[in-house]
């Protein structure tokens, strides 16, 4: 085989394997998946939530509670944490940026009353009218795990 030809096929081979290695998010298929850490069905399309480790596998939670709890026993790494929003139900955002109201008056599948929001500002305009506390991403990991 010609060099040029080998080297070309190498370079596609080696474009494709690392790509096929980046994590991505999966879209949560409401109705169907199953919440990774509870086991109940993922059907409310504004508490859904998702991780994806750094190989790439993506584990799928009815709630941001559930991916909270499933975090405390959780030895791979994580690529990327993502959110369904109070905003924009189904979008999944990063977690990690997000605000989270706990608010009595927004119940969540779990029973923890957590709701999350793209912004500050939409997360206080509903405390607003629901009153609650709200927390950013660190705040959220230490109040649910003291």
């Amino acid at each position: 085989m010609e060099p040029k030809i080998f080297s070309r096929i190498l370079c596609i081979a080696l474009v494709l394997v690392l790509s096929a290695c980046t994590p991505s998010p999966k879209a949560i298929d409401y109705g169907n998946d199953a919440c990774h850490f509870c086991k109940m069905t993922v059907v409310d399309k504004i508490h859904g939530a998702e991780l994806v480790t750094a190989k790439g596998k993506v584990f799928t939670f009815d709630a941001v509670e559930c991916m909270v709890n499933f975090l405390r026993n959780n030895d791979q790494e994580i690529a990327l944490y993502l959110i369904n929003h109070y905003g924009t139900p189904e979008e999944l955002i990063d977690a990690t940026q997000a605000y989270y109201l706990i608010s009595k008056e927004l119940p969540s599948p779990m029973g923890a009353y957590l709701t999350a929001f793209k912004s500050k500002a939409e997360a206080e305009k509903v405390q607003a009218e629901k009153s609650g506390d709200i927390y950013d991403w660190e705040g959220l990991l230490t109040h649910m795990n003291p």
